[in-house]
């Protein structure tokens, strides 16, 4: 499903609507006027052919119609609803975002999936959610968590993983990362969709914490060798930006579109970031 219009000429399929916007979201943890400032205004600029959806919290719901029906833009915002009350929640929530469909657009609804992970509340899911919305579940890391994978994408769900956050604890493994797409990528047609700690495109060090971050770039080769039967760790490992964006330059259209159908899009709460590291590499 196209969640958006297709981005303006000039931006490569390997990264068009790859950025959904977290800034509401921590590290960013901006104001919603902020927010919604900015976004609007990445919209209307050079790279917005990047710029994917706006997330917000349903718990916020209100603040955020406050302030479109002050800004009043031209079109409804593309939005992704992030579901912080409860399973429950999901249609009050889906229902005031219908109601003032002249300032909003639910393109995406995405909600953390209980422990377990079982059949039943996987399909309160289907039934809470329209048809024509992309259903994103976020199974937990742990014992188990693959079959937890399995089972979103069997329920027509896309799987999310978590890259990082306030703890190194968050932090997958490079073969955790490789393990989840060999899951997704085994089921044709299955799509998946990453956030936290992917702000940058090369795999690096962050100087304050010492940890090891993912970069969007190294999963969107890793993706690429996934498909193509190649070695995927190496992808995730390199922190060699020019070889990686080699690699993703020479990608044919149609090798970068079933990538892009296999990583659907990422959240990241700064923009500038990942088109100033795509920029350095040439990529755009």
């Amino acid at each position: 499903m196209e969640l958006t219009p297709p981005g303006p000429r000039g931006i490569p399929p390997l990264f068009a609507r790859l950025v959904d916007d977290s800034a509401l979201f921590p590290p960013g943890d901006a104001s919603m006027p902020d927010a919604l400032r900015s976004h609007l205004e990445t919209r209307a600029g050079e790279h917005a052919g990047v710029l994917g959806l706006f997330l917000c919290q349903a718990s916020r719901l209100p603040e955020l119609i406050t302030e479109l029906i002050k800004i009043r833009p031209k079109t409804p915002l593309p939005l992704s609803l992030i579901i912080d009350t409860g399973l429950g929640g999901v249609p009050k929530a889906i229902s005031i975002v219908e109601s003032r469909n002249e300032l909003l657009a639910l393109r995406m609804v995405e909600m953390p999936a209980p422990s377990d992970v079982d059949e039943v509340w996987l399909e309160r899911v289907s039934e809470f959610v329209p048809e024509d919305v992309v259903r994103v579940v976020e199974p937990r890391r742990g014992v188990g968590w693959l079959d937890g994978v399995r089972n979103v994408i069997e329920h027509g769900s896309w799987p999310k993983i978590r890259c990082g956050g306030l703890s190194s604890e968050n932090f997958p493994s490079i073969d955790e990362v490789a393990d989840f797409l060999a899951v997704v990528s085994n089921v044709q047609g299955a799509s998946f969709k990453a956030t936290n700690s992917l702000h940058r495109a090369v795999r690096h060090t962050d100087p304050e914490s010492g940890v090891e971050h993912h970069g969007f770039l190294n999963l969107l080769v890793a993706a690429a060798r996934c498909l193509s039967g190649k070695d995927v760790r190496d992808a995730l490992a390199s922190t060699d930006g020019a070889a990686l964006a080699r690699e993703a330059r020479e990608l044919s259209e149609p090798a970068a579109k079933a990538v892009r159908s296999l990583f659907a899009s990422y959240a990241s709460a700064t923009f500038d970031e990942p088109i100033g590291d795509l920029r350095e590499l040439g990529l755009l």
